[in-house]
């Protein structure tokens, strides 16, 4: 009996042990199915693993730190915050003393996209004692003292969500397109297969086209789009059925993403997979990066794919954006030698040709992610960041910008276009007067919505008087000024009057120019305010008895008016100054206070400082008529053909008829400014041998150094450069059959601005 029972215990305490060894099997196959699938970027599939380990680990369980982070990753990556916060709430209540120093950074951005703002700056602290170094652990946590600027604009801006266009899968980054956008969507076509991208079990991305945006209308229902729970019905019927894929040609089986349109609308760049031709290339990790690619619209379908030159199999390149000029484009990328994750870089574009991508720096480019840049019309840039202080995930930020570089400290957009979720994607006009952004604070995860945004103003009347006599003056010149640079110019009506939309909470000036009259200011703030609809304010003029100084800066290359450019006034008796900076129209105006001799000059970075004399200022007898004086400004790196300098066949000297062009155009321009310096480029024709062509052009761009040495100029101020046969203008090419008159057009010289560190013009 006693054996029998013996027995029996040692059964029972054989059969534990047998299943707490095959429990523990179990769970340590789990962890390793989950550090696989996480090593293939598969998240959902990880976090079933280390959700099924967790739930059976013991609290002493060594590996159960390292299941509860990767956990927790994996939630955060797959943007579910409230069960990312849930996990590393176990993780550091019982192991925060073990943990490295990028949990604090992760739990800490998890509780901010949760919006909670005072927990979430507690761990930035915690990970700035770790990481001083890291500036997102300074900045969040100053932000996050006093979050009221983010809210400051809140009630600036009517936020909502765009039916139209939105559907139960991703939408996000719009661009304009005709009267429509293009955007990019994880909506599933009707095709037998359903192609899904493994990292979120979500479908790939493709390219649809929304024709016309004029039945979108914002404002209907004024709701907020900060408190949205669901979807909105506010701007018109759901018209899912009338969305249309953009190109069939260019929607692979694998991702396509934000695009860029040139100014023509007949040629673009697209982000896509690496994928072309039918082949797909992944990099050393296995990985299938991002790359940058061209199209161009042959009239009927998008055809002409060719990959950037910049592109490569072990980095990712997209989110493409272009400038006014379509000269420079930005885009992202998380290439070597960034500063975070993935940053924003700026390419030049010339002639057909991409340059080498130059890093846009430590003024914008943060330790955390910079993406989806936009450049509205007036050249300001847009981006999303996640490692400049917001209100959590990624936020949209402006920054003007000057020959590529950032005037300032981005600024963050604030409430209600910024949320506690990922809010990019922002395109709009020159004003931010309106557009379109994505967010995926509606749900969350990677439910990505396009929302639509107007920005209130208030109707303002400006009235325009003559101060003796209080009659309206028709035809003044109104001039909107914001923190001392001219913005839009306006012109009263017969009975002196303009009526304008100014943004509200904004501070504003108001300067006033009339022909015979003295110039006049007025400050100006607006207010949100219901009973400031149809305010108005007035401006007396007085009659003058000096003429306005007014002009326009314009490139000496392009003849386009140059904005940013700084234009100061001086009387040369007493050295007085009066100081403008021109908007995009490039024109200013000064009212001269007192008689005598002026001089005005043109001041902007990378340009020559160009200054022509005004004269004297005196009463005119005929209506006081304005000064005119236009300035032109060359830059550096501006190219400017020199007309009419062509060269017998085979033979480097000037001709006769070529001489007259240089004194007339090359030689007052290294007069005017003795400080530039110049490349002079010469090239040959594709007859004869490319070596003798090469040595023959190095001898015709010497021939016109020497011309002009001779004429006084320091040859230490000039290069000789050929380029032989290596840049024709026309089909002219070996083998090609061409008259005369061809071939000549490719045997020309030009010369480039490459030097322009203090140069100043001598006055006229």
């Amino acid at each position: 009996m006693r054996l029998t029972k013996t027995l029996k215990i040692t059964c029972s305490l054989l059969t534990g042990i047998l299943i707490f060894f095959l429990i523990s099997i179990d769970a340590s196959a789990q962890l390793r199915a989950g550090n696989k699938a996480l090593e293939r970027l598969s998240y959902v599939e990880a976090l079933k693993h280390y959700e099924d380990f967790v739930e059976s680990a013991k609290p002493e369980d060594e590996d159960l730190p390292e299941a509860l982070s990767k956990l927790a990753f994996c939630y955060k990556h797959l943007q579910d915050f409230k069960n990312a916060e849930r996990v590393y709430r176990k993780l550091f209540e019982k192991h925060e003393s073990i943990l490295d120093s990028k949990e604090f950074l992760y739990f800490a951005q998890v509780l901010a996209s949760n919006s909670k703002y005072r927990e979430s700056q507690l761990y930035y602290s915690k990970y700035g004692e770790q990481q001083a170094s890291d500036l997102r652990a300074k900045n969040f946590t100053v932000a996050y003292m006093d979050k009221s600027p983010f809210y400051r604009d809140s009630s600036l801006y009517r936020i909502e969500y765009v039916n139209a266009l939105n559907s139960v899968q991703a939408d996000f980054s719009p661009m304009y397109h005709g009267k429509g956008l293009v955007f990019v969507s994880a909506r599933n076509d009707d095709g037998i297969i359903k192609r899904v991208f493994m990292n979120n079990q979500t479908p790939f991305l493709d390219l649809f086209e929304y024709p016309d945006t004029s039945s979108i209308v914002v404002g209907a229902s004024g709701a907020s789009a900060a408190k949205v729970q669901s979807a909105p019905k506010s701007n018109g019927v759901s018209r899912l059925e009338e969305m249309e894929m953009f190109s069939k040609r260019l929607n692979s089986k694998y991702h396509e993403g934000p695009l860029v349109f040139f100014n023509t609308e007949n040629q673009i760049v697209f982000t896509r997979n690496n994928h072309i031709n039918g082949k797909t290339r992944k990099s050393e990790d296995g990985i299938n990066m991002l790359k940058l690619y061209t199209a161009k619209n042959n009239g009927k379908e998008w055809d002409h794919i060719e990959e950037l030159p910049f592109n490569s199999d072990e980095y990712s390149c997209g989110h493409p954006a272009l400038n006014r000029e379509n000269t420079k484009m930005y885009f992202v990328s998380d290439m070597p030698g960034g500063y975070g994750g993935t940053d924003l870089y700026v390419v030049e574009y010339k002639n057909g040709n991409w340059g080498v991508p130059v890093n846009m720096g430590r003024e914008i480019n943060t330790e955390g992610d910079e993406m989806f840049p936009f450049i509205d019309e007036n050249n300001h840039m847009y981006f999303a960041s996640n490692g400049h202080a917001g209100l959590g995930g990624l936020d949209i930020f402006f920054v003007e910008l000057e020959d590529d570089n950032a005037m300032g400290t981005p600024e963050n957009l604030g409430a209600p276009i910024n949320s506690s979720k990922d809010d990019f994607g922002l395109i709009t006009n020159g004003e931010r007067s309106s557009g379109f952004f994505s967010s995926n604070r509606l749900r969350g995860y990677s439910d990505d919505n396009i929302y639509a945004f107007n920005r209130k103003c208030r109707e303002l009347k400006i009235l325009v008087y003559d101060a003796n006599t209080e009659e309206p003056l028709a035809d003044a010149e109104v001039r909107l000024i914001k923190s001392g640079v001219n913005q839009d110019l306006h012109i009263t009506d017969g009975q002196g009057e303009i009526n304008v939309c100014m943004s509200t909470g904004l501070d504003f000036e108001f300067k006033a120019f009339k022909e015979g009259y003295e110039a006049n200011s007025v400050n100006y703030a607006t207010m949100i305010t219901d009973q400031e609809s149809g305010a108005q304010i007035k401006i007396y003029l007085q009659p003058s008895q000096l003429p306005l100084v007014k002009g326009t800066i314009r490139s000496e290359l392009t003849n386009e008016p140059i904005a940013g450019a700084t234009v100061i006034l001086t009387n040369e008796k007493d050295g007085s100054t009066e100081t403008v900076i021109t908007g995009k129209d490039g024109k200013y105006e000064f009212q001269p206070t007192k008689k005598g001799k002026y001089v005005v000059s043109a001041v902007k970075r990378n340009y020559a400082t160009n200054t022509e004399k005004v004269g004297k200022v005196k009463p005119k007898k005929v209506d006081n008529t304005s000064y005119e004086q236009n300035l032109g400004m060359i830059a550096e790196g501006d190219i400017f053909r020199i007309e009419n300098i062509y060269y017998d066949y085979g033979k480097s000297s000037i001709r006769r008829d070529a001489r007259k062009e240089l004194l007339n155009s090359v030689l007052p321009v290294l007069e005017k400014y003795p400080q530039i310096q110049i490349e002079l480029r010469a090239h040959t024709d594709s007859r004869s041998s490319a070596d003798f062509n090469q040595q023959l052009s190095e001898q015709r761009a010497q021939s016109v150094v020497d011309f002009l040495t001779k004429r006084g100029i320091e040859a230490s101020r000039m290069i000789a450069t050929g380029f032989g046969e290596t840049m024709l203008v026309n089909e002219c090419a070996d083998g090609v059959d061409c008259s005369e008159s061809k071939h000549q057009q490719n045997r020309r010289t030009e010369f480039k601005i490459t030097n322009v560190s203090d140069a100043t013009s001598v006055k006229n």
